[in-house]
């Protein structure tokens, strides 16, 4: 867990990468290419290769893609941190977009539990641009969802390219 931040009140060993890849396909997330890369008691990664699909006319993502990315990361943290027979739905998001994504690009989403308390959590998801025409060079690890305790790593070849904070309410 990152270093100040909360305990979760629940916990499903069940929302695993493994678990993710089964239950995205065929749905509006697994169309966009969005796949999970490790998630954790309070961080979860996600990455999205920028193609055609995501971008709007004039040729950069489009808004409802970063926040469709950006919210899918936070989903499976919420849905990490909370027992099996609880569910939840988003009660308010905000995206902050720094820089332009285009068909190429290769975004990875740092998801971090800010607030887990018993009716609401709060997640900060930090998009990075790791860099034109990267995608498949950069799969995702085989099997990688632990991590160390400490706070989240920066991708070390990423730039910064928007922010975004959701409230989850649990149900």
């Amino acid at each position: 867990m990152a270093a100040g931040a909360p305990a979760a009140r629940g916990h499903n060993d069940a929302i695993t990468v493994a678990a993710s890849k089964a239950a995205l396909a065929g749905t509006f997330p697994g169309y966009l290419g969005i796949e999970l890369i490790e998630i954790s008691g309070a961080l979860v990664r996600g990455r999205m290769a920028v193609d055609r699909r995501h971008l709007h006319p004039g040729g950069y993502v489009h808004g409802g893609c970063w926040v469709a990315f950006a919210d899918t990361v936070a989903a499976w943290g919420t849905m990490r941190n909370l027992p099996p027979e609880r569910g939840f739905t988003t009660a308010e998001l905000k995206m902050n977009v720094l820089g332009a994504g285009r068909s190429g690009d290769l975004l990875e989403g740092i998801g971090e539990l800010l607030h887990a308390g018993s009716r609401t959590q709060v997640w900060e998801v930090r998009v990075y641009k790791i860099g034109s025409g990267q995608a498949e060079a950069q799969p995702a690890a085989a099997g990688a969802q632990e991590r160390a305790p400490g706070p989240p790593k920066r991708p070390a070849d990423g730039r910064l390219v928007a922010n975004f904070i959701c409230t989850q309410m649990v149900l």
